[in-house]
């Protein structure tokens, strides 16, 4: 593909980086927003049941679908690159791409199984045109600074999983407290966002990402490319034999590396799959005390420290670039003031919120005569409306064990399966915690590391990509064992374990990912050929698909493997298969640095 390439020194510049990255950093981060906000609902709404508005699957059948899913999603970017390179070009297939997906949001949101489907099929289709080409351009932000490029991946990488942070946190603590349609609505607004402001700003790139131009396909126009690719790496080229040598070493190189990741991803993205289902049913989430109060503050920080870190970036952004793209700054600021809203809303009600003790009564099946009797019940519920003893009001029993609805009286008159309930008690300083919530950690440590990590990656420190690989994947299985290690007593008279575990877990695949995934953008992006990056990011990709698909089966059977064997040889699985991948992919570094010829 014919397109100009742009200096790094000509552009506007934020924190160091051309202002155009930080374009795509809030492009991807509203689109990782949308994904990520689904995606934590996903698996909690079809096994949740129908009183709530689930569709009360199975763990099995749900991590099927969601393996499915998610294998898809990484699947179509290899045709998405492809269309790009050849057809639309970069800019014109990440609107395309942005468009479908808000679609497929909206679709979900109304929850009706024709137009659920609808709707993961249009995010499937639209996450392939969009995924691989944002990559794409980001890589070409940085022609004639290669040695700038590893912390640039590192920056985007933030961007993406500061999306992922806000997306999870909100749209699952929305879809949990509030309404599963609701949770995916959200998702499809800032998707629409996200669509907008890129449309708005995407001359800031000037022909890079446009439409390619259609050339001779010669010989000498090819030779041309390769050369024009590693000619600033001094690597010596003697004829067209050399250079196809070059290009086809490099190539295997991203084959090879793409190979290992699949054993990163099947085991990282339990994280939506097993590791949920952990959470939710194996994890004590209840806290109490001091313990109750120390987590509301925290989780108000964790909350407020990022968001205002990433308005920050925000803030420097329009500085550089509001004169020039003021309408794509504006919807930016905008949807900055929304979350703002949306999490003021969120700290409010759940310092207002406070466990009560409460009766009701159900007809419940005796076991001994068959026959159903009404049992008064005693169970705790949570709910921010204020609420005192010996107030009575009305319940709705979302899953017939005592998960009580708060019902208020105008909604109570409308419900026919109500249940009177009274208040006994008043518990001090009693907290739940949401399953979704620990979904929130990956993206928080991230957020987090990743400037220390990009810091790291520009330094005499940085290591190969080998090692980095290696590093990535045994981090990884180290988070399991400690999974494994937690989980030991589940199953001999021990229902649930402290979050310790999963917090734990979650840093130290944190760190394995900022070791592995954003450094492995950044290689594919420096050994494709220029006209063959979008397919090769699409290629990359492949292996997260085929990595989720695997995740999705090996985390159905964990109701298996526990009853079998235990729940602690469920996670043992996911230690020892990346810990393995790491030590042979560190193995091979010197081959695989040969075979870059020169890339670093």
């Amino acid at each position: 593909m014919n397109t100009k390439k742009i200096s790094f020194h000509n552009q506007m510049e934020v924190m160091g980086h051309p202002a155009g990255l930080f374009i795509l950093f809030f492009t991807e981060m509203w689109e990782r927003f949308s994904y990520y906000g689904m995606r934590a609902l996903l698996v909690l709404f079809l096994v949740s049941s129908a009183g709530i508005g689930g569709w009360e699957w199975s763990n099995a059948e749900a991590l099927g679908l969601y393996g499915t899913y998610t294998g898809l999603v990484y699947l179509t970017p290899m045709f998405g690159g492809l269309i790009a390179d050849k057809f639309t070009g970069y800019k014109l297939a990440i609107i395309i791409g942005a468009f479908l997906m808000t679609m497929g949001h909206a679709s979900m949101a109304f929850e009706t199984e024709p137009m659920f489907y609808l709707g993961l099929g249009l995010l499937i289709v639209g996450n392939g045109m969009f995924k691989p080409n944002i990559s794409s351009i980001v890589g070409g932000l940085y022609k004639g600074n290669e040695e700038k490029k590893d912390a640039g991946y590192t920056l985007f990488y933030m961007g993406i999983n500061a999306g992922a942070f806000l997306g999870i946190m909100l749209c699952g603590y929305i879809g949990e407290k509030v309404g599963w349609s609701y949770g995916f609505g959200l998702a499809g607004v800032f998707m629409a966002i996200g669509m907008l402001q890129f449309w708005f700003a995407r001359n800031i790139f000037g022909e890079l990402g446009n439409k390619p131009i259609k050339v001779e396909e010669d010989l000498e126009q090819e030779v041309e490319d390769i050369v024009n690719d590693v000619e600033d790496l001094d690597v010596e080229i003697h004829n067209i034999d050399d250079a196809k040598k070059v290009e086809r070493d490099r190539l295997m190189v991203i084959g090879i590396l793409a190979f290992f990741t699949i054993f990163f991803w099947m085991a990282f993205e339990q994280a939506g799959g097993s590791m949920t289902i952990f959470a939710k049913d194996f994890t004590d989430r209840v806290l109490t005390g001091s313990a109750a109060s120390w987590f509301t503050i925290i989780n108000t920080i964790i909350t407020v420290v990022p968001l205002a870190l990433i308005t920050w970036v925000l803030i420097l952004l329009n500085k550089a670039t509001m004169k020039k793209y003021a309408i794509s700054g504006i919807l930016l600021s905008f949807s900055f003031l929304v979350i703002w809203g949306i999490v003021g809303w969120m700290i409010k009600k759940d310092f207002n919120t406070k466990a009560y003790e409460v009766t009701f009564s159900q007809m419940v099946m005796n076991e001994e005569t068959k026959v159903e009797e009404l049992k008064e019940i005693t169970t705790v519920l949570r709910e921010d409306t204020p609420l005192e003893v010996n107030q009575e009001f009305y319940v709705l029993d979302v899953n017939g064990k005592g998960k009580l609805i708060y019902l208020d009286p105008e909604t109570a008159e409308k419900v026919d399966t109500k249940l009177p309930a009274i208040v006994k008690s008043i518990k001090e300083n009693e907290v739940e915690v949401p399953a979704s919530w620990f979904g929130i950690l990956n993206s928080l440590f991230i957020i987090m590391f990743a400037p220390l990590f990009s810091k790291v990656w520009e330094s005499k420190y940085n290591p190969s990509a080998p090692v980095k690989f290696g590093m990535g994947l045994i981090l990884l299985g180290l988070g399991f064992g400690v999974l494994a290690y937690g989980s030991m007593g589940i199953g001999s008279g021990v229902t649930s374990v402290s979050m310790i575990w999963l917090i734990l877990a979650y840093l130290l695949h944190t760190l394995g990912e900022l070791t592995l995934s954003p450094v492995g953008l950044s290689y594919v992006s420096k050994l494709s050929p220029p006209k063959l990056l979008g397919l090769m990011f699409g290629i990359w990709f492949i292996s997260s698909a085929i990595a989720n698909k695997i995740a999705g089966m090996l985390g159905g059977m964990i109701d298996y493997i526990q009853d079998e064997y235990s729940l602690a040889t469920f996670f043992l699985i996911f230690t020892a298969i990346p810990i393995g991948a790491g030590l042979i992919v560190m193995s091979m570094g010197k081959f695989l640095i040969h075979k870059m010829h020169g890339i670093r």
